[in-house]
C-alpha cells in the first residue's frame, strides 16, 4: 500500500511539474515569421533577415538570422548592452571604426562590447549567415549610423 501511494505520489508531482513547465515554454514554429530584406537604410546590398523569436521574447532583445550576398553589409551601428555574432556560413568582415576591418568566418564567435561602432557582412566574393544577438535597453537593441561606403568596406 505504501508504495503505491509514492508512486501515486511522485506521479501527480510530475504531472503538475509537466503542466508548469509546458505552460512556460512557447514554440515558435519554423516560417512563424517571414523573411525580410534588411531595409536599405541599415543595410548595403542584399540582405535578408530572419527574426528568431518566441512568446515575449522580443521584449528583451532580438535574435536573427542574417543572410548576406556577397559584398552585402551593414551600415555602422551600436548596441546598448552589445552584441553577440555567430557565424555559421560563409567568409565575412567586422570592423570597429577607428580599426581595421577583421576576418570573421564560419565556427567564429564574435563578441562586441556596448556602444562600440561597428558594421558587419559578408567579403566581396562570399556570402555569409550569422546568427545575431542583442538585448534591449530602455527598449532599443541597436542604434543606427550611417551606411558603410564602398571606400570603406574595401579598405584594408
Amino acid at each position: 500500500m505504501r508504495k503505491n501511494l509514492i508512486a501515486a505520489g511522485a506521479s501527480i508531482m510530475m504531472m503538475g511539474a509537466s503542466s508548469a513547465h509546458a505552460q512556460g515554454i512557447r514554440i515558435a514554429p519554423a516560417g512563424t515569421t517571414p523573411t525580410a530584406l534588411g531595409p536599405a537604410r541599415n543595410f548595403s546590398g542584399h540582405v535578408a533577415v530572419d527574426i528568431k523569436s518566441a512568446g515575449d521574447s522580443g521584449r528583451h532583445g532580438s535574435v536573427g538570422m542574417v543572410d548576406f550576398a556577397p559584398g552585402a553589409r551593414t551600415a555602422w551601428h551600436t548596441h546598448p548592452v552589445g552584441q553577440l555574432l555567430i557565424v555559421t556560413d560563409g567568409q565575412g568582415w567586422v570592423q570597429e571604426d577607428g580599426q581595421p576591418r577583421r576576418e570573421i568566418k564560419a565556427g567564429d564567435t564574435v563578441w562586441i562590447e556596448a556602444g562600440v561602432k561597428h558594421w558587419h557582412g559578408a567579403a566581396q566574393a562570399n556570402g555569409m549567415r550569422h546568427l545575431a544577438i542583442a538585448y534591449m535597453k530602455d527598449g532599443k537593441s541597436a542604434d543606427w549610423k550611417e551606411l558603410v561606403s564602398d571606400e570603406q568596406y574595401n579598405a584594408r
